[in-house]
């Protein structure tokens, strides 16, 4: 009788183990991931080599991001213009751009590691601002003009525009300041900043200098935050950090929505 009861207390452990790991695996699983969605490959695709069949899945599976890229981005025209596909691919026939269409996909080629970046830089905005959603992230190739693309809870993300400091179009038209931001180490603070920005954006009628760049201050604020790296090291940024110290008790939330200067 004794090792009756004493398997049944084995067999009650071992279920208990059992339901605790299926639990845990659970709360895991739930974690809010980021993964950002590959549209530059199937841009790529059509602007290479003219694939009917990419084209179509762009304007199918992705018709807001190819909207937004043709009108907005490239302002080529309207994307319901019979002769738009023919003006997109005569566009990027320009050797630059299709040399860089290549270097994007090779530097590209795996983004594992900005997905785990956004991942966690997301779960801790969350973690101070409970209310922000997470937005869908995607990348595109643009014409090395807008970094990062906010539009209706999304996060487009202009490859080309972080392919290094050191890349030949750049040093030829960028100034020394500038390639320091265009790199691939950026782009996790950039969509960070651009969304808070999208989310909280600067009072119309907060228009004098200062007030920007204490607004400015306050965004790069967070985004060394929710980081966790020193990404923004300037005045604003220090003059945001003491005034928190100073002002334990107020929130990030509270912190991005107020309209008051230090």
């Amino acid at each position: 009788m004794r090792k009756v009861y004493f398997l049944l207390v084995v067999l009650m452990l071992i279920c208990l183990g059992c339901e605790w790991r299926l639990k845990s695996a659970e709360d895991t699983s739930n974690k809010d991931n980021v993964t950002i969605e590959r549209y530059d490959r199937i841009e790529s695709l059509y602007l290479t080599t003219g694939d009917y069949s990419a084209l179509l899945q762009m304007n199918k599976t992705y018709p807001m991001q190819t909207r937004t890229l043709i009108e907005n981005v490239l302002q080529l025209g309207q994307v319901n213009d019979p002769e738009i596909n023919t003006k997109f691919l005569r566009f990027f026939r320009d050797t630059t751009l299709q040399q860089m269409i290549g270097d994007v996909q090779e530097q590209f080629a795996n983004m594992d590691d900005l997905n785990a970046e956004l991942t966690e830089a997301f779960s801790r905005l969350k973690e101070f601002v409970p209310s922000v959603e997470i937005p869908q992230v995607y990348a595109q190739i643009g014409s090395f003009d807008q970094s990062i693309i906010v539009g209706n809870k999304t996060l487009g993300i202009s490859l080309d525009k972080y392919l290094g400091a050191d890349y030949p179009f750049y040093v030829a038209h960028y100034s020394d300041v500038q390639r320091q931001m265009m790199t691939r180490s950026m782009i996790t603070p950039d969509c960070l900043g651009f969304y808070l920005l999208s989310l909280y954006p600067l009072n119309e009628t907060e228009t004098s200098k200062d007030k920007r760049d204490w607004h400015r201050g306050k965004i790069q604020w967070v985004v060394n935050r929710v980081t966790n790296r020193r990404v923004f090291d300037n005045e604003q940024v220090a003059l945001v950090d003491s005034f928190m110290k100073q002002n334990e008790q107020m929130s990030v939330e509270q912190l991005l929505r107020a309209s008051v200067s230090y």
